[in-house]
């Protein structure tokens, strides 16, 4: 008996509506993605916050305490220098990150030959373990037996002491960030693949140059795909954990101190399972700030094909 034939069956003995079937069948597939949603993602938001408002180590101590976590954090130094510290890092890194993988997929839309060779080659490092980034950077920061400080060596150039030095700690994250473009490039890449040749050939019969070719087709054309770049990275950069806590430990000196790696450290070094919950939810809500702010925006710069304007 084939699964049609058993589903038919199930669906006569029930006396179900072909589309009532077709319904529990879909519920059922998608069932695992559900629980796994409910337990393991929402489940654990609300446990968090709950657990905001208790102070617990979660063995000994269980207390609550309403919103002192949440005013504790007002006159905590720490709190606002990893708050400053990811806002540099985010507002840094999200332009420059979105550039440099728009200009590499600008250049691999020219039709150069081996294109899916350099391709590949840009998008490899996107998919190498943070850690294993993480550890190679600290190499080639290294300011004695680094290969960048070497290369500038060989120009006469000293260079900084990188991850070492409270002034280029965060800088060397930043550009560290942008090993990972190839990632957003291959989604540009599709972005531009997908525009329609004819408007160029409209627009080069017109006399339009490249420039303007790019100014008033490309990059209108493309926004809808600048807008989830913009919005994946904002996300995720507000996240960042792995190069702090790998390459430097927050240091020197708290330069590299992100807020996730001060809610690791009150989590689960120091066991304050409340103030780093609420510290956490803070977080939620700047990342949704910021999130919803770049949708409110997208209405005034974000263009879609379909989008018939008032």
């Amino acid at each position: 008996m084939t699964s049609g034939e058993g589903i038919r069956q199930a669906r006569w003995k029930l006396h179900l509506k072909p589309s009532t079937m077709e319904a529990i069948v879909g519920y059922l597939c998608i069932s695992p993605w559900i629980i796994g949603f409910l337990v393991f993602t929402l489940g654990a938001m609300l446990a968090s916050l709950g657990i905001s408002f208790l102070r617990t180590d979660m063995l000994t101590e269980t207390r609550f305490v309403g919103l002192d976590n949440y005013r504790k954090m007002i006159s905590d130094s720490l709190v606002r220098k990893s708050l400053i510290n990811t806002a540099y890092y985010s507002f840094a890194m999200v332009p420059l990150g979105t550039i440099i993988a728009l200009l590499i997929a600008l250049l691999l839309n020219q039709g150069v030959k081996l294109q899916g060779t350099f391709r590949t080659i840009y998008y490899l490092p996107s998919i190498v373990s943070g850690v294993a980034v993480a550890v190679l950077w600290a190499w080639l920061y290294n300011p004695e037996l680094g290969l960048i400080n070497a290369v500038l060596a060989k120009f006469g150039i000293q260079g900084p002491r990188w991850i070492y030095s409270t002034r280029w700690a965060m800088p060397s994250m930043i550009i560290m960030s942008l090993w990972g473009a190839g990632g957003s490039m291959l989604i540009f890449l599709a972005g531009l693949q997908s525009i329609p040749t004819m408007l160029y050939e409209a627009a080069t019969i017109d006399g339009a140059g490249p420039w303007r070719r790019f100014w008033h087709i490309t990059l209108p054309l493309l926004t809808p795909t600048i807008f989830f770049s913009v919005v994946m990275r904002i996300i995720g950069s507000w996240q960042i954990f792995t190069q702090a806590y790998v390459m430097t430990a927050g240091g020197p000196n708290n330069a590299t101190l992100t807020v996730v790696l001060y809610l690791y450290r009150k989590a689960f070094e120091q066991f304050h399972f409340g103030y780093a919950s609420a510290i956490a939810w803070v977080l939620f809500f700047i990342i949704l700030g910021f999130t919803l702010l770049i949708f409110k925006s997208s209405e005034l710069w974000v263009f879609y094909e379909s989008e018939v304007k008032k």
